[in-house]
C-alpha cells in the first residue's frame, strides 16, 4: 500500500473537512484508481497564497514516509469553491523540485 501525503488549499479549511478526499484514498477511487487504496500518512494545507509553505510541508510529508504527494481537488479545481489556486502551476512545479525523485505527484482527489 503507497503512503501519500496530501496538501490543501488553506482557503478552504472553514468549509471543508476533507472527508471525501479521505474516503477515496482509502477506497483506491478517482484520482487513486492507478495507486488503490492508500495509506494518508498527512493532510496538510498550502500554508495561504501563494502556496510556498507547501514545498516544506512536502518535504516534511515525504520525510514521514509518503512516496506520494497529492494536490487537493481544493487547489488544482477549485473544489467546492469554484475557484482553482491561481498558484497552483507553480507551486507544483516547486514542490516536484524540492521533492525530486523521492516522490511522484498526483494532481487531484476527486
Amino acid at each position: 500500500m503507497e503512503k501519500v501525503g496530501i496538501i490543501r488549499c488553506q482557503q478552504t479549511e472553514d468549509i471543508c473537512p476533507g472527508t471525501t478526499d479521505f474516503k477515496v484514498a482509502a477506497r483506491g477511487k478517482l484520482a487513486f484508481e492507478e495507486t488503490g487504496p492508500v495509506e494518508v500518512v498527512g493532510f496538510v494545507s498550502c500554508g495561504g497564497c501563494p502556496g510556498k509553505r507547501a514545498i516544506s510541508r512536502a518535504n516534511i510529508l515525504v520525510e514521514r514516509g509518503a512516496t506520494v504527494i497529492v494536490f487537493a481537488s481544493c487547489v488544482s479545481r477549485g473544489n467546492p469553491i469554484g475557484y482553482p489556486c491561481p498558484h497552483y502551476a507553480n507551486m507544483r512545479e516547486a514542490v516536484a523540485k524540492a521533492i525530486g525523485s523521492n516522490a511522484r505527484i498526483i494532481e487531484y482527489t476527486h
